[in-house]
Protein backbone atom coordinates (compact mmCIF):
# COMPACT_ATOMS: atom_id res chain seq x y z
CA UNK A 1 0.00 0.00 0.00
CA UNK A 2 0.98 3.56 -0.35
CA UNK A 3 1.17 6.97 1.58
CA UNK A 4 -0.98 9.01 1.04
CA UNK A 5 1.28 11.91 0.70
CA UNK A 6 3.10 9.81 -2.13
CA UNK A 7 -0.16 10.31 -3.99
CA UNK A 8 -0.25 13.87 -3.32
CA UNK A 9 3.16 14.39 -4.76
CA UNK A 10 2.25 11.82 -7.75
CA UNK A 11 -0.80 13.85 -9.05
CA UNK A 12 1.12 16.90 -8.54
CA UNK A 13 4.07 15.34 -10.73
CA UNK A 14 1.25 14.29 -13.64
CA UNK A 15 -0.55 17.90 -13.57
CA UNK A 16 2.31 19.88 -13.83
CA UNK A 17 4.35 17.00 -16.52
CA UNK A 18 7.51 17.13 -14.27
CA UNK A 19 9.44 16.49 -11.29
CA UNK A 20 11.02 20.28 -11.46
CA UNK A 21 7.30 21.76 -11.80
CA UNK A 22 6.15 20.00 -8.84
CA UNK A 23 8.92 20.98 -6.87
CA UNK A 24 8.22 24.57 -7.40
CA UNK A 25 4.48 24.74 -6.89
CA UNK A 26 5.17 22.18 -3.69
CA UNK A 27 7.97 24.31 -2.54
CA UNK A 28 10.50 20.69 -2.39
CA UNK A 29 13.30 20.25 -4.08
CA UNK A 30 13.74 18.29 -6.99
CA UNK A 31 15.81 15.54 -5.41
CA UNK A 32 12.87 15.36 -2.80
CA UNK A 33 10.25 15.16 -5.39
CA UNK A 34 12.26 11.98 -7.19
CA UNK A 35 12.96 10.07 -3.77
CA UNK A 36 9.18 10.69 -2.89
CA UNK A 37 8.36 8.82 -6.34
CA UNK A 38 10.80 6.19 -5.97
CA UNK A 39 9.13 5.56 -2.45
CA UNK A 40 5.73 5.59 -4.08
CA UNK A 41 7.14 3.12 -7.13
CA UNK A 42 8.17 0.83 -3.93
CA UNK A 43 5.14 0.23 -2.36
CA UNK A 44 3.25 -0.39 -5.49
CA UNK A 45 5.80 -2.87 -6.86
CA UNK A 46 6.37 -1.23 -10.41
CA UNK A 47 7.68 2.02 -12.57
CA UNK A 48 5.41 4.58 -13.10
CA UNK A 49 6.86 7.02 -15.16
CA UNK A 50 9.86 6.53 -17.82
CA UNK A 51 11.43 9.54 -19.78
CA UNK A 52 10.25 10.65 -22.48
CA UNK A 53 13.02 13.20 -24.10
CA UNK A 54 13.51 15.61 -21.29
CA UNK A 55 10.12 14.84 -20.26
CA UNK A 56 7.94 12.44 -18.17
CA UNK A 57 5.32 9.62 -19.63
CA UNK A 58 2.99 7.37 -17.41
CA UNK A 59 2.98 3.72 -17.55
CA UNK A 60 0.13 1.85 -17.64
CA UNK A 61 0.16 1.21 -13.89
CA UNK A 62 0.99 5.15 -13.63
CA UNK A 63 -2.27 5.43 -15.94
CA UNK A 64 -4.45 3.71 -13.53
CA UNK A 65 -3.31 5.42 -10.66
CA UNK A 66 -3.60 8.63 -12.52
CA UNK A 67 -7.24 8.55 -13.12
CA UNK A 68 -7.59 7.30 -9.36
CA UNK A 69 -5.28 9.77 -7.21
CA UNK A 70 -8.36 12.47 -7.97
CA UNK A 71 -10.70 10.19 -6.51
CA UNK A 72 -8.46 9.06 -3.54
CA UNK A 73 -7.24 12.23 -2.34
CA UNK A 74 -10.35 13.85 -2.62
CA UNK A 75 -11.72 10.75 0.20
CA UNK A 76 -9.18 11.80 2.33
CA UNK A 77 -9.47 15.67 2.09
CA UNK A 78 -13.51 14.63 3.07
CA UNK A 79 -12.96 12.14 6.09
CA UNK A 80 -10.11 15.18 7.17
CA UNK A 81 -12.93 17.58 7.41
CA UNK A 82 -15.58 14.92 8.23
CA UNK A 83 -12.90 13.89 11.68
CA UNK A 84 -12.31 17.88 12.05
CA UNK A 85 -16.31 18.48 12.75
CA UNK A 86 -16.21 15.67 15.13
CA UNK A 87 -13.24 16.95 16.79
CA UNK A 88 -14.77 20.24 16.71
CA UNK A 89 -18.25 19.36 18.07
CA UNK A 90 -19.46 21.02 15.16
CA UNK A 91 -20.82 17.08 14.24
CA UNK A 92 -21.21 13.97 15.51
CA UNK A 93 -23.71 11.07 17.14
CA UNK A 94 -23.91 10.27 20.52
CA UNK A 95 -26.22 7.17 21.82
CA UNK A 96 -27.34 7.23 25.30
CA UNK A 97 -28.84 4.67 27.21
CA UNK A 98 -31.11 5.11 30.80
CA UNK A 99 -33.14 4.34 32.68
CA UNK A 100 -36.88 5.82 32.92
CA UNK A 101 -36.39 8.44 35.82
CA UNK A 102 -32.95 9.71 34.64
CA UNK A 103 -34.45 9.94 30.99
CA UNK A 104 -37.19 12.06 32.53
CA UNK A 105 -34.86 14.33 35.12
CA UNK A 106 -31.07 14.18 33.69
CA UNK A 107 -31.23 13.91 29.86
CA UNK A 108 -33.71 17.07 28.94
CA UNK A 109 -31.30 19.60 30.73
CA UNK A 110 -28.47 17.76 29.57
CA UNK A 111 -29.54 17.64 25.99
CA UNK A 112 -30.46 21.02 25.78
CA UNK A 113 -27.63 22.61 27.22
CA UNK A 114 -25.21 20.83 24.33
CA UNK A 115 -28.01 21.37 21.62
CA UNK A 116 -27.87 25.19 22.13
CA UNK A 117 -24.12 25.01 22.45
CA UNK A 118 -23.69 22.41 19.63
CA UNK A 119 -26.90 22.22 17.45
CA UNK A 120 -25.17 19.88 14.97
CA UNK A 121 -24.61 16.89 17.30
CA UNK A 122 -26.72 13.95 17.06
CA UNK A 123 -28.03 12.30 19.84
CA UNK A 124 -29.60 9.67 20.28
CA UNK A 125 -31.76 8.01 23.32
CA UNK A 126 -32.55 4.57 24.42
CA UNK A 127 -34.27 3.22 27.20
CA UNK A 128 -33.22 0.19 29.82
CA UNK A 129 -32.97 -0.42 33.63
CA UNK A 130 -29.40 -1.98 34.86
CA UNK A 131 -28.26 -4.22 34.33
CA UNK A 132 -28.97 -4.74 30.50
CA UNK A 133 -28.36 -0.52 29.62
CA UNK A 134 -24.64 -1.37 30.98
CA UNK A 135 -25.12 -4.75 28.76
CA UNK A 136 -26.02 -2.61 25.90
CA UNK A 137 -22.87 -0.87 25.94
CA UNK A 138 -20.89 -3.37 26.45
CA UNK A 139 -22.29 -4.53 22.54
CA UNK A 140 -21.52 -1.10 21.49
CA UNK A 141 -25.13 -0.64 20.80
CA UNK A 142 -24.67 2.96 22.97
CA UNK A 143 -21.90 5.16 23.76
CA UNK A 144 -22.88 5.91 27.63
CA UNK A 145 -25.11 3.59 29.82
CA UNK A 146 -27.08 6.06 32.54
CA UNK A 147 -27.45 2.99 35.52
CA UNK A 148 -27.98 3.01 39.21
CA UNK A 149 -26.10 0.71 42.44
CA UNK A 150 -26.50 0.12 45.42
CA UNK A 151 -24.18 -0.30 48.07
CA UNK A 152 -25.05 -3.58 49.39
CA UNK A 153 -24.97 -5.33 45.71
CA UNK A 154 -21.09 -3.82 45.71
CA UNK A 155 -21.40 -3.74 41.75
CA UNK A 156 -17.57 -2.34 40.64
CA UNK A 157 -16.66 -2.39 37.31
CA UNK A 158 -12.98 -3.15 35.98
CA UNK A 159 -12.13 0.15 35.30
CA UNK A 160 -9.87 -1.36 32.46
CA UNK A 161 -13.21 -2.19 31.14
CA UNK A 162 -15.75 0.88 31.96
CA UNK A 163 -14.94 4.63 33.24
CA UNK A 164 -17.24 5.67 35.84
CA UNK A 165 -18.76 9.04 36.41
CA UNK A 166 -21.14 8.97 39.62
CA UNK A 167 -23.68 11.87 39.40
CA UNK A 168 -25.29 11.74 42.31
CA UNK A 169 -27.14 9.95 45.31
CA UNK A 170 -30.82 9.47 44.92
CA UNK A 171 -32.21 8.56 48.52
CA UNK A 172 -34.96 6.32 48.47
CA UNK A 173 -38.53 7.41 50.19
CA UNK A 174 -41.96 5.61 51.36
CA UNK A 175 -45.01 6.46 49.04
CA UNK A 176 -48.15 6.22 51.23
CA UNK A 177 -51.81 6.69 50.67
CA UNK A 178 -52.42 11.01 52.44
CA UNK A 179 -55.17 8.47 54.22
CA UNK A 180 -52.53 6.37 55.75
CA UNK A 181 -51.93 6.42 59.66
CA UNK A 182 -47.93 7.02 58.81
CA UNK A 183 -48.84 10.20 56.94
CA UNK A 184 -48.27 12.75 59.17
CA UNK A 185 -44.97 11.67 60.35
CA UNK A 186 -41.58 13.17 59.39
CA UNK A 187 -40.57 9.78 58.30
CA UNK A 188 -41.23 6.18 58.97
CA UNK A 189 -39.18 3.38 59.93
CA UNK A 190 -39.42 0.25 57.18
CA UNK A 191 -39.70 -2.07 60.17
CA UNK A 192 -43.34 -0.29 61.15
CA UNK A 193 -44.47 -1.45 57.45
CA UNK A 194 -44.32 -5.41 57.85
CA UNK A 195 -47.73 -5.68 57.75
CA UNK A 196 -47.77 -3.67 54.80
CA UNK A 197 -49.17 -4.55 51.34
CA UNK A 198 -46.25 -3.83 48.80
CA UNK A 199 -46.02 -2.69 44.99
CA UNK A 200 -42.70 -3.22 43.97
CA UNK A 201 -40.45 -1.81 41.18
CA UNK A 202 -38.05 -2.72 38.35
CA UNK A 203 -35.82 -6.17 39.06
CA UNK A 204 -32.58 -4.37 40.39
CA UNK A 205 -35.14 -2.14 42.76
CA UNK A 206 -36.65 -5.00 43.98
CA UNK A 207 -34.16 -7.20 45.30
CA UNK A 208 -32.54 -4.58 46.97
CA UNK A 209 -35.98 -3.43 48.73
CA UNK A 210 -36.40 -7.44 49.62
CA UNK A 211 -33.03 -7.46 51.15
CA UNK A 212 -34.17 -4.46 53.10
CA UNK A 213 -36.84 -5.72 54.58
CA UNK A 214 -35.02 -8.65 55.75
CA UNK A 215 -32.75 -6.68 57.16
CA UNK A 216 -35.27 -4.96 59.19
CA UNK A 217 -36.91 -8.26 60.44
CA UNK A 218 -39.98 -8.91 57.62
CA UNK A 219 -40.42 -10.20 54.56
CA UNK A 220 -42.64 -7.59 52.12
CA UNK A 221 -46.17 -9.02 50.70
CA UNK A 222 -45.70 -8.17 47.72
CA UNK A 223 -48.77 -7.54 45.45
CA UNK A 224 -47.86 -5.58 42.53
CA UNK A 225 -44.58 -5.25 40.54
CA UNK A 226 -44.18 -2.45 38.07
CA UNK A 227 -41.27 -0.41 36.84
CA UNK A 228 -43.84 2.32 35.56
CA UNK A 229 -43.71 4.95 37.75
CA UNK A 230 -46.84 6.56 37.24
CA UNK A 231 -48.53 3.45 37.77
CA UNK A 232 -46.84 2.68 40.95
CA UNK A 233 -47.96 6.02 42.52
CA UNK A 234 -51.57 5.28 41.18
CA UNK A 235 -52.07 1.99 42.78
CA UNK A 236 -50.42 3.94 46.05
CA UNK A 237 -53.30 6.11 45.93
CA UNK A 238 -55.49 3.76 45.03
CA UNK A 239 -55.09 1.89 48.40
CA UNK A 240 -53.75 -0.93 46.94
CA UNK A 241 -50.25 -1.04 48.51
CA UNK A 242 -47.38 1.30 49.67
CA UNK A 243 -44.15 1.26 47.92
CA UNK A 244 -40.21 2.63 48.29
CA UNK A 245 -39.23 4.78 45.49
CA UNK A 246 -36.14 6.91 44.63
CA UNK A 247 -36.85 10.27 45.31
CA UNK A 248 -35.65 11.08 41.26
CA UNK A 249 -38.95 10.14 40.54
CA UNK A 250 -41.11 12.47 42.33
CA UNK A 251 -39.15 15.60 40.98
CA UNK A 252 -41.40 15.06 37.97
CA UNK A 253 -44.10 12.73 38.97
CA UNK A 254 -46.23 13.31 41.90
CA UNK A 255 -49.37 12.26 42.42
CA UNK A 256 -51.86 14.37 44.67
CA UNK A 257 -53.77 12.13 46.55
CA UNK A 258 -50.21 10.58 48.19
CA UNK A 259 -47.63 11.67 50.43
CA UNK A 260 -43.53 10.42 50.64
CA UNK A 261 -41.46 10.42 53.43
CA UNK A 262 -37.70 9.32 54.12
CA UNK A 263 -37.27 6.17 55.46
CA UNK A 264 -35.41 4.64 58.14
CA UNK A 265 -32.84 3.43 58.25
CA UNK A 266 -31.72 5.75 55.50
CA UNK A 267 -31.05 4.06 51.98
CA UNK A 268 -30.08 5.77 48.49
CA UNK A 269 -29.09 4.52 45.21
CA UNK A 270 -25.95 5.83 42.95
CA UNK A 271 -26.54 7.09 39.75
CA UNK A 272 -23.18 6.93 37.16
CA UNK A 273 -22.66 7.58 33.75
CA UNK A 274 -20.79 4.45 32.03
CA UNK A 275 -18.77 4.29 29.00
CA UNK A 276 -16.35 2.40 27.84
CA UNK A 277 -12.54 2.48 29.12
CA UNK A 278 -10.53 5.37 27.24
CA UNK A 279 -14.12 6.63 25.03
CA UNK A 280 -14.31 9.28 27.68
CA UNK A 281 -11.54 11.03 25.94
CA UNK A 282 -13.73 11.03 22.29
CA UNK A 283 -14.85 15.29 21.93
CA UNK A 284 -18.48 14.11 22.25
CA UNK A 285 -18.77 11.60 24.70
CA UNK A 286 -16.47 13.88 27.36
CA UNK A 287 -18.93 16.97 26.40
CA UNK A 288 -21.52 14.43 27.30
CA UNK A 289 -20.46 13.36 30.36
CA UNK A 290 -19.83 17.34 31.02
CA UNK A 291 -23.20 17.85 30.97
CA UNK A 292 -24.54 14.87 32.37
CA UNK A 293 -22.62 15.97 35.77
CA UNK A 294 -23.81 19.86 35.46
CA UNK A 295 -27.27 18.28 35.42
CA UNK A 296 -26.78 16.39 37.87
CA UNK A 297 -24.95 18.89 40.28
CA UNK A 298 -27.78 21.54 39.69
CA UNK A 299 -30.75 18.74 40.49
CA UNK A 300 -28.91 18.21 43.73
CA UNK A 301 -28.59 21.42 44.46
CA UNK A 302 -32.32 21.87 44.54
CA UNK A 303 -32.63 18.74 46.44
Amino acid sequence: MFDSRHVWVFDEVVRTGSFAAAARNLGYTQPAISQQMKGLERSVGTPLFVRAGRGLRLTEAGEVLARHAEGILGSISSAQNQMTAITRLKAGRIRICAFPSASATLIPPTVASIKARHPGIRIELLEGEPPASVDALRRGDCDIALAFTYEAASEQPDPDELFTLELLDDPLIVLLPRSHPLARRRSVELAQLAEERWIAGCVRCRSHFVQSCAAAGFEPDIDFTTDDNLAVQSLVAAGLGIAVMPSMVQSFIRHPKIVSRPVIPADSRTVAAYTLAGHQNVPVTRLMLEALQQAADEMHGDG
